[in-house]
């Protein structure tokens, strides 16, 4: 299996004993509910499922990429030909607030699915609005979850090792 023991060795402190103090909570389809200081697995898909071509998934990465450090700390992100994982610890703002999720995925949908329509010289919904988020309880969750995003493209047969898929983003 894919070595972890990088990634992990430098994982901003998850958990948190303020449970919904100054969480955020929204609802469309899907409940969406965001304490503070802990670590997300989030999922979002293609809309109606349409594959991303490779030079897509490129400018889609080089998007996920540049929210790392801005408004969420990433331990994994992988672009899969049409969905995306993002395994993230979302910051906080210079007032001490924390960003919400559904403002880090709009910046990260909106922006590239702007970038995708322009090199594709098309037009009309990149994403499907919805995304699925689940809390990370425990630090073994975490392990679990990265290996589950890495090990995706293995499962669906995309790359013999989790190494060689050019879309599977592990921080340094």
């Amino acid at each position: 299996l894919f070595p972890y023991t990088t990634l992990f060795r430098s994982l901003p402190e998850v958990g948190s004993l303020r449970m919904f103090v100054s969480g955020h909570a929204y609802r469309r389809f899907l409940p969406h509910f965001q304490n503070e200081d802990r670590t997300y697995l989030v999922t979002f898909n293609s809309s109606k499922r349409w594959t991303l071509p490779p030079s897509a998934r490129d400018l889609v990465l080089s998007h996920v990429q540049c929210e790392h450090w801005k408004r969420i700390w990433i331990s994994i992100a992988v672009v899969m030909p049409d969905h995306v994982h993002i395994i993230g610890t979302p910051m906080s703002d210079d007032l001490g607030e924390t960003f919400p999720l559904a403002v880090i995925l709009k910046g990260i949908k909106g922006s590239s699915a702007r970038s995708v329509n322009r090199l594709l010289d098309r037009r009309g919904a990149v994403w499907q609005s919805e995304s699925f988020d689940h809390e990370l309880r425990r630090d073994e969750s975490l392990t679990q979850k990265a290996d589950y995003v890495a090990m995706n493209p293995v499962r669906k047969g995309l790359a013999e090792r989790p190494e060689d898929y050019p879309w599977l983003w592990i921080p340094e």
